[in-house]
């Protein structure tokens, strides 16, 4: 089990760091890397085709501005492509990034976190894996308690 986490420029690093992060505190090997939709068109096409062979589970792929790095992906890998609109320096407040991911066409699908929202990205590769491999589901188990351990800690907190 292996996750690619991919993003179309080194500036989307600290968004997808999050993804990684959460996926290492999973125990989830990670494969990492740049691959541009659209200054390596050819790099981008033997990522996507290839990447199931090379026991990748899951991809994750972060883009900003027109982000057409999830969905090409997707259209050419069998493997579930979890994309990440990243806010870019050349971004509309991340709105054409997140349109670019969401509005995929029918039979293409991209599922789709929030803006930055790469530890969710994390989560759902993880929770995609969980569900056919026993030890990241307790994991996860275990981090879902942690997340309602914490909220009833801060509500106790609240009302002392």
């Amino acid at each position: 089990m292996k996750v690619a986490v991919i993003m179309g420029s080194i500036s989307d690093m600290p968004v997808m760091q999050e993804a990684i992060d959460i996926l290492k505190a999973f125990d989830i090997e990670t494969e990492v890397d740049i691959v541009s939709a659209h200054r390596t068109p050819e790099k981008l096409f033997d990522f996507s085709k290839n990447a199931h062979h090379r026991g990748i589970t899951v991809i994750i792929a972060g883009a900003g501005g027109a982000a057409h790095l999830p969905g090409m992906v997707a259209s050419m890998s069998p493997l579930p492509v979890i994309g990440v609109p990243v806010k870019s320096s050349n971004s509309i407040d991340g709105w054409d990034s997140i349109l670019s991911i969401l509005q995929m066409p029918g039979g293409v699908p991209v599922a789709t976190v929030a803006l930055n929202g790469a530890k969710n990205a994390g989560i759902l590769a993880a929770q995609i894996i969980g569900s056919h491999n026993k030890s990241v589901l307790d994991r996860i188990l275990l981090y879902k308690k942690g997340l309602k351990e914490a909220v009833d800690i801060a509500s106790e907190t609240l009302h002392n």
